[in-house]
């Protein structure tokens, strides 16, 4: 039997995952990505541990765990600074990984592209699949330059405002939930060891994840509103003036909040393709899929399970067929939605002041993910 040939759109952490771990299995696998560079875009990002699970499956977890910032524990602060409770994180992962890891996210592309080119993953980057042909022996997909290929599988990883998700006729697409965040890539003082987390003050999150030696990702979290207006240093000013509500290890962050090209203003958006995520052989992952607001940290991680999974049911089934869809849906429709209601749930609690059983909604949550998917 020849090897099945996969065609992967997007190369984020999703994308390039999935191309690892089909490659590792003997699968020709080709990868683009409308970006010229995926290694350039980005701040932090915190991975769980049930995200580190899968970097390890990866083969980039040694090398991954050398550039970013792993620690055990999750610290409560008032907006003066106090420290009102420091307690164990949840070891999803296992307890041979670290609880939680922050991470550089261009590093990360890069960590994982390299990988994924040393197992014969051919990568094309600044092109757009312009149409996908699908018939049940396989897809035809055309390129912008007019080039085609034909393909066993199509995965389409290509993020919130997937392309793929809208070729293949599912309009199901991510909606706000009434919260933005601000984000500053910036450097670590000695006083961050750890993510603290700050409910109340000027805004309903005060946070910040250290992503190695020398830096850190702090973020703020505020109502919905429209902040394009802004110029770089007006964003930048805007974010120094809500954090100078925030004291202790905000006091340095602040400090060091000097440039304003590292500043980012998103609106917190939420949706899941509540059903099967393919059509015919073509089928969406990660942000594609199923996305959620950052209330639980496990964006990239639900992304890396669907890679994981994904490359499973492939190598376990030899053939696209039924039974392989609906192991992969079996495995992943209902695990990703719970993540995704409960992310919101997190954040409609504060939306509507309502005290919420927080500490219960975590725990089931974390008790979910510690099973690997």
């Amino acid at each position: 039997m020849s090897p099945l040939n996969v065609l992967v759109i997007g190369a984020g952490v999703a994308g390039t995952a999935t191309a690892i771990l089909l490659a590792e299995r003997g699968i020709d696998v080709d990868l683009v990505d409308v970006k010229a560079d995926v290694s350039t875009s980005g701040s932090g990002i915190t991975l769980q541990g049930n995200a580190l699970r899968v970097l390890r499956d990866l083969g980039v977890w040694d090398e991954a765990s050398s550039h970013g910032y792993c620690f055990d524990t999750v610290g409560f602060r008032a907006p003066d600074g106090t420290l009102l409770a420091e307690l164990p994180d949840a070891r999803t992962g296992g307890q041979d990984l670290p609880a939680t890891m922050g991470m550089h996210r261009p590093t990360l592309a890069r960590i994982l592209l390299e990988r994924a080119a040393s197992l014969g993953v051919k990568a094309r980057f600044g092109v757009c699949v312009h149409a996908l042909d699908h018939d049940d022996a396989g897809v035809t997909a055309t390129f912008e330059d007019q080039t085609t290929g034909r393909y066993d599988l199509v995965v389409g990883a290509d993020g919130l405002r997937s392309r793929t998700r809208s070729q293949i006729g599912i309009d199901v697409g991510p909606e706000g939930t009434g919260m933005g965040i601000w984000r500053v890539f910036a450097p670590r003082p000695d006083t961050v060891t750890r993510t603290d987390l700050t409910y109340g003050g000027s805004c309903y999150i005060a946070g910040y994840c250290p992503t190695g030696r020398d830096t850190l990702y702090a973020y703020l979290v505020e109502d919905a509103q429209d902040r394009s207006a802004l110029t770089p240093d007006e964003a930048l000013e805007t974010m120094r003036t809500l954090a100078a509500d925030y004291h202790g290890p905000w006091d340095d962050i602040r400090d060091g909040m000097t440039d304003s090209s590292r500043i980012n203003y998103t609106r917190f958006e939420s949706h899941v393709v509540d059903g099967p995520w393919h059509r015919g052989r073509v089928v969406l992952i990660g942000d594609a899929a199923h996305s959620c607001p950052p209330t639980l940290a496990q964006g990239a991680a639900q992304a890396l399970e669907d890679a994981a999974v994904l490359a499973d049911v492939v190598a376990k089934h030899h053939d696209i067929d039924d039974a392989m869809w609906q192991e992969f849906t079996d495995r992943r429709l209902e695990r990703a939605k719970t993540v995704v209601d409960s992310s919101v749930q997190l954040g409609r609690w504060m939306l509507d002041h309502e005290q919420g059983d927080v500490p219960g909604l975590m725990h089931r949550i974390s008790e979910m993910l510690t099973t690997p998917a």
